[in-house]
């Protein structure tokens, strides 16, 4: 799978969980915050993160559970 060029997986960042570029921001992080309501305008101001960021979270959830098989 081809990961978006924001998104970084690195096993001494982060756990190894996929974090935004440059940040110790997981993947999951935002997406908690985004399912708790928090609006991209606010976690780019709370976390000094672009638009660009939470788009490639969002890319790169999308891409992993449209590739999981659910039977």
């Amino acid at each position: 799978m081809e990961v978006p060029e924001r998104i970084v997986i690195d096993s001494e960042r982060c756990a190894g969980k996929p974090c935004i570029r440059g940040t110790r921001l997981s993947v999951d992080f935002i997406l908690e915050l985004l399912a708790s309501g928090w609006s991209f305008t606010l976690i780019q101001e709370e976390y000094e993160i672009e638009k660009e960021d939470l788009l490639a979270v969002l890319q790169y959830a999308h891409k992993i559970i449209s590739e999981e098989d659910v039977f």
